[in-house]
């Protein structure tokens, strides 16, 4: 675990410290966390499959990635940096939270993973010359920094030519103020009141916008959505709530 230090950055030191404070949960599938350990299944098959396609991969292996570096940035836990490691990538996972980091380490350990977790940012990376990933995960983070422009193009200045990157945030629209913020924080109790501020969701063609200046190719959205009946997500036409997009350098 290393820290970083003095680099610029788009992190909203107020949103670090929500999350920190509940650091010990993140691997509670009961706990404040839970959301996000219902909706790893479908974050895990679209990463995967988009994985496997862009780099030509054979899925039937148990680790059809070894080989290939990937980037967890605003890791929290390492609810992804872990599956990520078993399917055989190289994994730096990153976080601005000790705490998470710390949390994230602890468990990795625990389960005999190898992942080099850092307290770091994407842009101190980019100006201390990490050596570019071939995809990097954005995964519901973007919507908590306090410069999303910023924040996106240096991720996407830390991809290879031909890299990956899988961007997943919430659209800024009424249904998403309601069933995101309002059903799910005050109302289900499923977050934590304030974990999301309707103000930094994102459309996605904001997304597009912050990448305009950017040799890369972005597609989606691609929506994805929770049934109420079933308890599971999965991936839908329904862009108006949660969503992800894909960002290939060129």
């Amino acid at each position: 675990m290393t820290s970083q230090t003095g680099a610029r950055s788009s992190i909203d030191p107020a949103e670090v410290e929500r999350f920190s404070r509940i650091a010990a949960e993140w691997w509670d599938p009961n706990g404040k966390f839970a959301p996000l350990h219902k909706f790893n299944p479908v974050r895990l098959a679209f990463i995967r499959d988009h994985a496997l396609y862009r780099f030509g991969r054979d899925g039937s292996l148990r680790r059809p990635f070894e080989g290939l570096r990937l980037l967890d940035i605003g890791c929290g836990g390492g609810l992804l940096s872990e599956p990520m490691a078993r399917l055989g990538f190289s994994v730096t996972a990153v976080d601005a939270s000790e705490r998470n980091i710390a949390t994230a380490s602890t468990h990795a350990a625990e389960q005999g993973l190898s992942i080099d977790y850092r307290c770091s940012t994407a842009e101190a990376l980019l100006e201390a010359g990490e050596p570019p990933f071939d995809v990097i995960l954005n995964m519901e983070v973007i919507e908590h920094v306090a410069d999303p422009g910023e924040y996106l193009r240096s991720c996407a200045r830390l991809l290879k030519p031909g890299g990956l990157m899988i961007v997943a945030t919430l659209n800024r629209t009424l249904k998403a103020m309601a069933l995101a913020v309002v059903g799910a924080e005050y109302i289900l109790r499923w977050l934590p009141p304030g974990t999301h501020d309707w103000k930094k969701f994102l459309k996605p063609d904001e997304i597009r916008g912050f990448l305009a200046g950017e040799p890369v190719t972005v597609d989606g959205p691609y929506g994805v959505v929770f049934n109420p009946l079933t308890g599971r997500w999965s991936e839908s036409v329904d862009t108006d709530v949660n969503y992800m997009m894909t960002v290939v350098r060129q």
